[in-house]
């Protein structure tokens, strides 16, 4: 849960406690849930009639990110630490007093870039001012916001660059994972003010199916990424292979074929996708493999 990880854009998870309520599509696969909720029963993931209830990990656990910064300080790196891949850190159900204790954690360890990603970018600048402010010793905090369509393209995007602009972290990112339809961010957002964008299919997650993801919806975020200068970093594919250009249909669990079509501005954009499972998907992306992180100064 900690040392090592299989998310390919950081080189460390940490999870000041475990547990989060639903807010968005982007929820209903989540990996977080069908883990520690349903698979370890360790807390009650909050969904519409359901009170979440919370675990906070133990001291041990919180002294290895000491040992991480102790390592980068000697090394003269500067590793990724995906923060809350279990929760959320801006979760409004928290207790204020870990928060506070995440972020001065976050300032004993200024050779960590501490990743905070977040469905809540509203709630980024004030509770970051409760927990005590950014960290006082290091710039070496990113927010970031996940948008897995055009809604919450336009809701989370300017809450997110809202924040960026008071609390001035080391770089603002979007996660489109999982990416559920073709989105339009401003142009000028990418580059200007966010620094990376990640993108990712969604996978099965118990008994929830993967919804299948355009490939142009990855395509256009890669383009924009590459044309205002930012880090673009493409995770997985998902369940669903693009077999034909034309993507009017998609293969069915049972076999059989399912309609779907989408008017996209500026008009109605297909292609062809069959449900393969994770693995044969794979990350390449028009056959290039994608790894770009954001530039960090070194200390």
């Amino acid at each position: 849960m900690a040392e090592t990880t299989h998310i390919s854009w950081c080189d460390h998870t940490f999870n000041p406690w475990i547990g989060c309520q639903k807010v968005s599509p982007a929820c209903d696969g989540c990996y977080a849930e069908q883990m520690m909720a349903s698979r370890h029963k360790r807390v009650v993931w909050g969904k519409p009639g359901q009170k979440p209830t919370y675990s906070r990990t133990g001291q041990a656990y919180w002294r290895e990110p000491l040992k991480w910064n102790r390592k980068a300080a000697e090394a003269g790196t500067r590793p990724f630490v995906f923060c809350a891949s279990l929760a959320d850190v801006f979760d409004n159900n928290v207790d204020p007093e870990w928060r506070a204790d995440l972020f001065d954690l976050i300032d004993k360890t200024p050779h960590l870039v501490w990743l905070l990603l977040t469905k809540r970018p509203q709630n980024i600048v004030e509770m970051v001012h409760a927990a005590g402010g950014m960290p006082p010793h290091a710039r070496n905090v990113a927010f970031g916001t996940t948008i897995e369509d055009q809604k919450r393209a336009n809701l989370n995007g300017p809450h997110l660059l809202k924040a960026g602009a008071a609390l001035d972290p080391l770089f603002l990112f979007y996660s489109c994972e999982p990416l559920l339809e073709i989105i339009t961010p401003p142009m000028a957002m990418i580059g200007q003010h966010i620094g990376w964008v990640i993108t990712g299919g969604e996978t099965d997650q118990g008994d929830h199916r993967a919804r299948p993801t355009h490939p142009d919806a990855f395509r256009r975020l890669r383009d924009q990424a590459a044309d205002f200068g930012a880090a673009f970093h493409h995770k997985q594919n998902g369940e669903w292979s693009s077999i034909e250009p034309e993507w009017t249909h998609w293969m069915t669990d049972s076999g059989a074929f399912g309609e779907w079509s989408k008017d996209v501005a500026p008009g109605r954009i297909t292609a062809k996708l069959k449900r393969v499972g994770k693995r044969r998907p794979g990350r390449l992306l028009d056959r290039v493999e994608h790894n770009a992180r954001p530039e960090v100064p070194a200390l």
